[in-house]
């Protein structure tokens, strides 16, 4: 009898408990996360204005300061970066000269202004999907967090869509395999987006942690980056993706 009782609570144990990751780099602040696929390496944006360039396995390669930035968010590209600026907007980096393009953005939108950035509740997160540039409003307030839908040309850049998720809080944002996802610092959540349906299709618990950027590598692993300080790497099936 003892044997019956001991198994439902293994069980019990293992299905209550939150996915638990490796932390492979300790990055300070670590604000934004993106994968290189060219490359096979990963860049990590952090609030005081400098990236790392570091190896999947968390080895840092390169460490580059920009300036006085407070970078939030970042998407890697074969020949440039494109970095989230929490109250300012958009900065594009050439990987190779390091020229940096400020994308001058027009945030009225149906002939409003959008609060899309402010001291209190910047953008906290950057996701890219063909042309188009999706930037997350962060707010403690569900009904003010929100995604906007950048057109990055013709000049100037402009908002053609807003996606009302009811979410608090996102602060990190990829695109991976036809879905938007993204991460909840507040709730330490990670959210999967269905953008033609509308939807959220999949939450999944995290545990604790300041999260602020996701990735996934073509390994099949994502890798999260907290601002406590650390990016933290899971197998995809671990989280049930």
């Amino acid at each position: 009898m003892r044997y019956f009782l001991l198994i439902p609570i293994v069980l019990l144990a293992t299905a209550c408990g939150k996915p638990a990751g490796k932390v492979i780099a300790k990055i300070p602040e670590a604000s934004g996360i993106s994968y290189c696929s060219k490359s096979d390496t990963l860049i990590v944006a952090n609030d005081e204005g400098t990236y790392y360039e570091i190896s999947r396995k968390g080895k840092i390669l390169h460490r580059t300061k920009l300036g006085k930035y407070d970078l939030e968010g970042v998407v890697c590209e074969d020949t440039q970066l494109i970095f989230a600026l929490e109250n300012k907007g958009i900065l594009i980096v050439d990987r190779k000269t390091e020229k940096k393009k400020k994308v001058i953005l027009d945030t009225f939108y149906n002939g409003k202004k959008l609060p899309l950035f402010n001291k209190k509740s910047g953008v906290e997160g950057i996701a890219k999907v063909g042309n188009m540039v999706y930037l997350s409003k962060q707010s403690k307030k569900k009904k003010e967090s929100f995604i906007a839908v950048v057109k990055l040309t013709p000049y100037p850049s402009r908002i053609i869509e807003v996606i009302e998720h009811h979410i608090s809080d996102t602060a990190g944002l990829t695109y991976h395999d036809g879905y938007l996802y993204m991460v909840s610092d507040k709730e330490d959540l990670l959210i999967k987006y269905d953008l033609d349906k509308k939807k959220s299709v999949e939450k999944i618990k995290l545990e604790k942690g300041a999260w602020e950027g996701i990735a996934f590598d073509k390994k099949g692993f994502v890798y999260l980056a907290d601002d406590d300080g650390r990016v933290v790497k899971y197998k995809k099936k671990v989280l049930g993706l």
